[in-house]
C-alpha cells in the first residue's frame, strides 16, 4: 500500500510513548493554553525570523523588558523556544521552527475558514479577553 503525502510529511511517532485520549487532549490543551497570550504568539512569530534578545524583541513589540521575558519563560517552560548565552545576554530561538510555521499557517488556514467566528465567540474572543 502506497504511502500518501499527508503521512509521508507527518512526524515519525513510533519512538514516542503511547498516550491515551484524555493524556493526549490535556498535552494540546496544554500547549495551545501557552500559545493563548497574543504577546506569546508575536514573539514566537518574531523568532521565526532568527534569534533575537530581549532587548532586540522588547523594542520590536514595545512591550515593557519584564513582560517579555516573562513570556520567554512560558515559552520555555512549553518547550517552544531556547536560549543560549552570550557574553552577558540571552539568544533566544524557536525550538522547532519547521513545526511552529506548520502550526501557525495552519492555524491561519483555519481561520480563514472559520471567518470571524472566534474573534466573535462569547466564551474566548476578543470581548472575552478584555
Amino acid at each position: 500500500m502506497a504511502m500518501t503525502q499527508r503521512s509521508a510529511d507527518a512526524a515519525d511517532t513510533s519512538t514516542l510513548p503511547a498516550r491515551t485520549e484524555p493524556d493526549a487532549a490535556l498535552a494540546a490543551a496544554c500547549l495551545f493554553h501557552g500559545l493563548a497570550d497574543s504577546s506569546r504568539v508575536a514573539i514566537l512569530r518574531h523568532l521565526l525570523l532568527g534569534e533575537h534578545n530581549v532587548r532586540g524583541l522588547t523594542d520590536h513589540l514595545g512591550l515593557a523588558q519584564s513582560t517579555v521575558s516573562g513570556h520567554l519563560a512560558c515559552l520555555r517552560d512549553c518547550g517552544l523556544v531556547t536560549s543560549r548565552p552570550v557574553g552577558r545576554s540571552s539568544l533566544f530561538s524557536v525550538t522547532e521552527p519547521a513545526l511552529v510555521t506548520a502550526l501557525f499557517a495552519a492555524a491561519e488556514q483555519l481561520l480563514a475558514a472559520t471567518g470571524d467566528a472566534v474573534v466573535l465567540c462569547p466564551d474566548t474572543g476578543s470581548a472575552a479577553t478584555r
